[in-house]
């Protein structure tokens, strides 16, 4: 249930109705942003998946971020560790903006072996061996987040149902078809939401009440207060039998032990829902659902806003010219058709269709781009042809080259996803990159 704003425990909402009060104020958010994402394949061979570009200009971790501050929530560790040096650079030059002076900041929580000669071991350890940290923010509360879906949610409305509810800890939850649940780690809720039982992946799911069609999926993040968090991740990391992970291992402890938990239904929340439609929310986590997230943007009314500008999204913003559109004959005309092109573009005498193009791309006469997402600073060659492609940044592509008409042939150089969709890099054009992605 969505809470009304005559509830008392949200009576100092902003302009827009969101709950910039002292709960939010009160709370530390850790965003976990250390995993690889290996299935993205060569995607990821030389980022972090939440430094993945994502929708013409941002990156996969601005989403989560600009939920924060979007939410209040200003005070905020994120914890990396794989090939994060692309994830560093974007947070530093894109999310600068916070002012330490006011208590806003983003720190950095690099696995440096804090605690033991381990990096972290999962999603616990990671907020565990950085308890120091969060401790001397002396936070309410904590909230817990990953770094690399695609949503916009109120982080405010989570929290007040927390408070409201006197919960230790609540966890917020996709309601979805109980087919699709057995991917998911799965809640079971009574009538007043607080949760009876946490299952990973079940075979069987339990249903929502008075759903039987329907079961809550945990979204991985979670609302906890502070001394409670502190207190079930010391004693997880005595355990030698726990793998360190919220999912897997905290959760299940401390629903078997019958503390305070409660569900949140993302419906409650999502940023722009009106009522009938699916709340969105994406993981973008193969090279098919990278491509189709991304291709999706380009339709007339794509399901994810990105022209909110009541909750925008934050980012990087380099300085760079309007995208260029240059000839106009028969054959040789700079077009593009139910695509996003981005700033600093350059699409001369080339014909781009349902496409998305990021920053600095440029096309030469003649080619042809359909249904592809291009990454920033890439060269299209004259007269090249490209269909279902994924370009990863810096690619120049060679005059005449074809990508995603024989798949046969494109396997012999480039990566084919299951559903037909080719992802090219620099490495398997045999150029070298020497500059940060």
């Amino acid at each position: 249930m969505k809470l009304k704003p005559e509830m008392p425990v949200n009576d100092n909402l902003d302009s827009h109705g969101r709950f910039v009060s002292h709960l939010t104020r009160g709370t530390f958010a850790v965003v976990l942003a250390g995993g690889r994402g290996s299935r993205l394949m060569q995607l990821t061979d030389w980022r972090a998946k939440p430094a993945v570009p994502f929708g013409g200009k941002f990156r996969i971790i601005d989403f989560t971020l600009s939920n924060c501050v979007n939410s209040g929530i200003r005070r905020i560790g994120v914890a990396t560790q794989y090939k994060a040096q692309s994830l560093i650079h974007h947070l530093q030059r894109g999310w600068s903006f916070l002012d330490g002076r006011f208590g806003e900041f983003i720190d950095l929580m690099p696995a440096q072996q804090q605690i033991a000669e381990s990096w972290y071991q999962g999603t616990a350890d990671a907020v565990f061996q950085n308890l120091g940290v969060i401790r001397r923010r002396q936070p309410e509360y904590v909230l817990i987040l990953s770094g690399d879906h695609i949503y916009k949610m109120d982080y405010g409305q989570m929290l007040a149902q927390h408070a409201q509810a006197g919960a230790d800890m609540t966890v917020a939850c996709m309601d979805v078809p109980i087919e699709e649940a057995t991917a998911f780690g799965v809640v079971g809720v009574d009538e007043q939401q607080r949760i009876t039982s946490f299952v990973e992946k079940p075979q069987n799911p339990p249903p929502m009440p008075g759903r039987p069609d329907r079961a809550l999926a945990s979204m991985g993040i979670y609302v906890f207060n502070a001394e409670f968090l502190y207190e079930q991740l010391i004693r997880d990391a005595d355990d030698p039998q726990s793998s360190h992970d919220f999912g897997k291992d905290i959760i299940p402890h401390i629903v078997a032990r019958r503390h305070n938990l409660s569900a949140h239904n993302f419906a409650d929340s999502c940023v722009g829902l009106s009522a009938g439609e699916t709340p969105y929310w994406r993981d973008v986590g193969t090279i098919d659902a990278y491509w189709d997230a991304n291709i999706e943007l380009t339709k007339v009314t794509p399901e994810l806003n990105m022209y909110d500008q009541d909750w925008p999204i934050w980012t990087h913003q380099e300085q760079l010219p309007p995208a260029k559109f240059v000839f106009d004959d028969d054959g040789r005309r700079g077009m593009a058709i139910d695509s996003l092109v981005s700033g600093g573009d350059v699409i001369s005498g080339a014909s781009v269709k349902r496409s998305l193009l990021f920053s600095s791309v440029h096309v030469h006469s003649f080619a042809t781009i359909e249904d592809s997402v291009i990454l920033p600073k890439v060269d299209i060659g004259r007269g090249a042809c490209l269909r279902r492609v994924v370009i990863d940044k810096e690619c120049r592509i060679p005059a005449g080259m074809k990508i995603g008409f024989d798949p046969v042939e494109d396997a012999k150089r480039f990566h084919v996803s299951a559903k037909g969709v080719t992802l090219v890099t620099p490495e398997m054009l045999g150029q070298r990159i020497h500059h940060i992605r």
